[in-house]
């Protein structure tokens, strides 16, 4: 967390006052990756590449970063009190993806905002999940461009099933779909979440139609029949498991249904927003046992394995911690947020194109329609910590940015006067000479498969309107 504190006095040639960064080199989390990253990197491909997936190069840069996160010895910006002189130094960030606890809150809340504000119509809502079966998972794991296709599968089975509700012509839904690999104990397991319009717009008018509770066992069957297409269409699978598969009494997808968010619930709404693209894990949650090199990290859990309240510890050997925390960071430049119908960027930008993006919906009245002004990193700040960075400590006056260092050497000069030039060596890496596996990683995940039970839903040559009439 950033704390601002004023620290010492100095000449008005350099900064009156130095910023504290938020130190992450205290947390648990920061002193686990900086004891075994370096081993970690080493030997992944001999203990993790099975059950976490290739290597990927892009990981170690992650990770060099955030080790790097919040160090004024990196560079950082003055920021100055224009009544008083007052000064502090903000350290740069990494911005990495859900590596870095703090960056990623930033990006949460930032992506929160601008959803409600940017993209989604003051009409009804609601929120769905779609998830897989075990059994698929791992093709997602080692083919990270399968996820894409996932989301795919989930817009357009929504799409052809709240079309055929609506007794409108050429009706249009709208959805974002975030992709999350995670579960509570970090498991890789890819699903959707999805923020879907309660209805289409149709007509050139924005007009909105709010569709009918839906069917979600025949919603659960399209999603299924369009994954299983999916995977056969990419070499995945085949056409054998499809039908092994449809058998099962339990066949592992499964689809959830929010209620409905009205337009006036604006809170819950960005609420939502931010939870579909939370972080992998709660840094609150972990305990780091430095001596033991192991990882507790508390969660919720099932009914049956949770504690009074309500939840469940995992105990992870350090280097397996980070093998799983590593599995859920993405690629360099992949998406992970997708936008479908009236919400994707060709329709938004045909509508601004046409002056016609900020009409409101004619079928439920809303409370304004004024947009806010996009939030700066000073105001998430405020609102993710209850601190306003910008707010002078000395005379309660506004601050604001002077001047932006990077040189080395400028970086160096002020730092050694103002007596914060404290080189932090990391020390070497703890090597282990085993590395121990945890129950997961050696227990048959398949080894009692459900009784077989036929369901005509399931058929993989069944087509939307099969299924649809049926």
């Amino acid at each position: 967390r950033s704390s601002f504190i004023m620290s010492r006095e100095v000449d008005m040639a350099l900064p009156a006052a130095s910023y504290h960064p938020r130190r992450p080199q205290d947390s648990d989390y920061y002193h686990c990756v900086e004891d075994y990253f370096e081993t970690f990197v080493h030997s992944y491909d001999e203990h993790f590449t099975k059950q976490y997936g290739f290597w990927r190069p892009y990981v170690a840069q992650v990770i060099y970063r955030y080790l790097d996160c919040g160090d004024l010895h990196n560079g950082f910006a003055r920021v100055k009190c224009k009544d008083c002189g007052h000064e502090y130094l903000l350290a740069f960030s990494c911005k990495r993806r859900h590596f870095c606890p703090s960056c990623h809150q930033k990006r949460v809340v930032e992506f929160g905002e601008w959803l409600c504000m940017d993209v989604l119509k003051k009409v009804p809502h609601r929120h769905f999940i779609f998830s897989i079966p075990k059994m698929l998972r791992r093709y997602f794991l080692y083919d990270r461009k399968l996820l894409a296709g996932l989301s795919r599968c989930a817009w357009e089975s929504l799409k052809v099933f709240i079309q055929q509700a609506v007794p409108e012509k050429e009706p249009l839904p709208g959805a974002v779909i975030a992709i999350q690999t995670f579960g509570e104990f970090l498991g890789f397991n890819p699903h959707c979440h999805i923020l879907m319009t309660d209805g289409c717009f149709y007509g050139k008018k924005g007009m909105f139609r709010v569709a009918p509770p839906l069917e979600l066992k025949k919603l659960e069957a399209i999603f299924r029949h369009k994954v299983f297409r999916l995977l056969l269409n990419r070499g995945k699978i085949t056409k054998e498991l499809i039908a092994m598969l449809s058998t099962w009494r339990h066949s592992g997808f499964n689809v959830f249904c929010g209620n409905r968010i009205l337009p006036q619930d604006e809170t819950a709404m960005e609420n939502l927003a931010r939870y579909i693209i939370r972080a992998s894990f709660s840094q609150e949650r972990m305990h780091y046992l430095e001596q033991e090199g192991k990882v507790i990290y508390t969660a919720k859990a099932c009914p049956g394995h949770r504690s009074g309240d309500g939840t469940a510890s995992k105990t992870f050997p350090a280097l397996e911690w980070l093998a799983a925390m590593c599995s859920h960071i993405p690629n360099r430049g992949e998406q992970m947020v997708r936008y479908y119908g009236y919400y994707s960027n060709v329709s938004r930008g045909k509508r601004k194109e046409a002056g016609e993006d900020d009409a409101r919906p004619c079928i439920l009245e809303t409370e304004g329609n004024a947009k806010a002004f996009r939030k700066s990193w000073a105001r998430l700040i405020q609102k993710i910590y209850a601190v306003d960075p910008l707010v002078c400590q000395k005379c309660q006056g506004v601050m604001r940015i002077i001047s932006f260092i990077e040189d080395r050497q400028v970086i160096r000069d002020i730092l050694q006067h103002l007596g914060l030039w404290l080189l932090r060596t990391r020390p070497p890496p703890k090597m282990r000479t085993a590395i121990t596996l945890s129950e997961s990683q050696t227990s048959d995940s398949y080894a009692h498969p459900p009784h077989p039970q036929a369901d005509c839903y399931a058929d993989p040559e069944y087509s939307c309107d099969d299924y649809i009439k049926s």
